[in-house]
């Protein structure tokens, strides 16, 4: 396979990333496997993507951290790719993490990743599904019985009612991740929920949320892949993350810390429910941040912690990814082979 994984800059990649612990794997397997910044991608006026793009120069690696220090290194290749050329690109980039001074990069590998797949390159997650997801409306698409109860808006007034209705909430941005202005609200502590909406209202929309006690014992990721929780060798992907002291965020770098995850009846039938959505909208790898029996979020851009599942179930788990692909690979050829092109969209 001819791989290429689209990151928000190969230069801030760290070696315990997800990505990274994908991409090694596959370039262990004999693939070629290319990591492409948002800021790499170009449309050429021959109407092909292209992109400047580096891989590692040894055959195998052992860590992660080696790796990638080989491919940012002088050793490693830099070549200016035909994206349109490779069988399988993979949106890693957080857009999130591009707020601000690089907003031009938050919609870029969805935009660039449109216009690979008229040329039949497979693109993971679908980029026409990202586009449905770019900010947290998307979770509200979602069956309601899996969420807690949500108001969106930027008026302060309804979202003290709302308190008043439901108790304690949680109030955060529409857009935005990793537990970046998530607050607490009690409901008999409204006096200070004015600051806490003036500050989450400079960047836009605000999500109110009721308060899980659940979410006191921290949350549980679990990865999805094709629309299934990912098992490898009867084990699952998940972990827990636990919040410390009395930070209501479990998000490991706001201070939460990590455990082992029992998946239970409860997180499989919590799977099993938002199960078609995500198969619909061609979310091939995904993290479900499960409370109770409740979801929090859902991550379709960048989930993170395979290496977390992998430390306490004792196995690696990037190896089902990769052979996910494979098989993607192995029937899009066989389509392509069997069937007109103007029949492939029906398969």
């Amino acid at each position: 396979m001819n791989i290429g994984f689209v990151v928000n800059n190969v230069s801030t990649e760290l070696s315990e990333f997800t990505t990274i612990r994908l991409a090694m794997t596959a370039h262990n397997r004999g693939h070629k496997s290319w990591l492409i910044g948002t800021g790499d991608l170009a449309f050429d006026p021959d109407e092909h993507v292209r992109a400047r793009a580096r891989s590692a120069p040894n055959p195998r690696y052992k860590s992660t951290k080696n790796y990638l220090t080989d491919l940012r290194g002088p050793k490693g290749k830099s070549e200016r790719i035909t994206v349109d050329d490779l069988d399988v690109l993979m949106l890693r980039n957080d857009p999130a993490e591009d707020r601000g001074n690089r907003s031009w990069a938050q919609s870029a590998g969805i935009v660039f990743g449109r216009v690979a797949l008229r040329h039949g390159v497979i693109v993971l997650n679908d980029p026409n599904g990202l586009g449905q997801a770019i900010n947290k409306m998307y979770f509200q698409l979602f069956p309601a019985e899996v969420r807690p109860l949500t108001l969106i808006t930027r008026d302060r007034s309804e979202i003290k009612q709302f308190s008043r209705d439901v108790g304690d909430i949680v109030i955060k941005p529409l857009q935005g991740s990793g537990g970046t202005g998530v607050f607490r609200v009690r409901k008999d502590d409204l006096g200070n929920l004015n600051q806490m909406v003036e500050s989450i209202t400079q960047d836009g929309y605000i999500v109110a949320q009721e308060y899980l006690p659940a979410a006191a014992e921290g949350d549980m990721r679990l990865f999805m892949m094709n629309g299934a929780p990912l098992r490898h060798r009867g084990k699952y992907a998940a972990f827990r993350r636990e919040r410390s002291g009395d930070d209501i965020r479990s998000n490991i770098h706001a201070g939460g810390t990590k455990a082992q995850a029992v998946v239970d009846d409860i997180a499989l039938r919590i799977a099993e429910i938002v199960r078609p959505k995500l198969v619909e909208d061609g979310m091939f790898l995904v993290g479900l941040d499960i409370v109770g029996d409740k979801l929090m979020e859902i991550n379709v851009f960048s989930p993170g912690g395979l290496g977390s599942a992998q430390k306490f179930e004792g196995i690696s788990f990037s190896p089902a990814v990769i052979d996910a692909m494979e098989r993607k690979v192995q029937y899009m050829s066989f389509y392509q082979r069997n069937f007109n092109n103007t029949d492939m969209a029906t398969l």
